[in-house]
């Protein structure tokens, strides 16, 4: 699968391979963690600004610089937290 990210194209699959080695070393202390982790609330409160200006085509090219980098991390650890949710699931 690829999801289009503003200007970016990420080859989902890839990526998940890439990640592979990280999620074989988790733990299910780790895993659990990795599991609850959510962005702080200013950083949230930037993305949806940034989220709000994308959607009215207000964005200058550098704040489409920086909602392109949120989006790829948050496409980064949605991977990472569902290869964890999968670890879990197989721990009694």
């Amino acid at each position: 699968a690829r999801m289009l990210f503003m200007k970016h194209v990420v080859d989902t699959p890839v990526l998940e391979r890439m990640l592979d080695p990280i999620t074989r070393i988790l733990n299910v202390d780790a895993a659990r963690k990795l599991v609850r982790f959510k962005a702080d609330a200013k950083v949230q409160a930037r993305v949806a600004q940034l989220a709000r200006k994308c959607n009215e085509g207000e964005l200058t090219p550098e704040e489409m610089a920086e909602y392109d980098r949120y989006i790829a991390f948050a496409d980064f650890i949605a991977i990472l937290q569902a290869k964890a949710r999968l670890l879990l699931a197989k721990k009694p």
